[in-house]
């Protein structure tokens, strides 16, 4: 059976959640949904990915190197690993980004797993054609992964009760989440993964 659809959340990592050094409003909120899409996916089994911030500890991407971001997700430290509460398979394939000090590496297109292949490599490979999208944060990572992929002419879902922005800006997750949609993505919540799977079993 070709696995057509997967799961990739985004960026769920403890300096994005509260007592974090870039910590995100309600950013912790997103584990409970996002636990609950894990188990409809493995569930159907289909792919789970997770990418994170894997930040060296002198970086372009921070403000005292120029940047625009606070020193957070470094590589090795606690607040680069992923949420304690978020129930990560262990099958789940894992992606690094911000590896590159002169890269903000928003997107998880930029990431690599452990053995160096990169996220387009990964989808090829395990013939995905639609992935739903879930993390941190709406208006950046989540954002920049989501155009990356519509571009790679990949289908797209965006879990919107299982996203949560920085909103520097007033209003700017909803303007990022009508970028999504004008770009072609779709979206959904996590209560209705479990019809959206069950429809996709069934015409397989």
């Amino acid at each position: 059976m070709e696995n057509k659809t997967a799961l990739l959340i985004v960026d769920v990592q403890n300096d994005f959640c509260p007592g974090g050094a870039l910590e995100i409003q309600n950013g912790v909120r997103v584990v409970e949904p996002i636990n609950r899409a894990i188990k409809y996916f493995s569930a159907a089994r289909r792919p789970i990915m997770a990418s994170r911030d894997w930040h060296p500890p002198v970086s372009g991407h921070f403000r005292e190197s120029g940047g625009v971001w606070p020193v957070h997700c470094v590589q090795g430290t606690t607040g680069a690993e992923f949420h304690p509460n978020l129930h990560l398979p262990k099958e789940t394939v894992v992606l690094s980004k911000g590896i590159n000090p002169e890269l903000d590496g928003y997107s998880a297109f930029d990431g690599v797993t452990g053995d160096g292949r990169t996220l387009t490599k990964l989808l090829r490979h395990l013939k995905v054609q639609r992935i739903y999208i879930c993390g941190l944060a709406t208006d950046y990572c989540v954002l920049c992964t989501t155009l990356e992929a519509l571009r790679n002419g990949l289908h797209v879902t965006v879990l919107t009760d299982a996203v949560a922005g920085v909103n520097i800006v007033p209003g700017e997750s909803a303007c990022a989440i009508e970028d999504m949609v004008k770009a072609g993505a779709q979206l959904a919540t996590v209560d209705e993964l479990q019809g959206l799977l069950g429809l996709e079993l069934r015409r397989e």
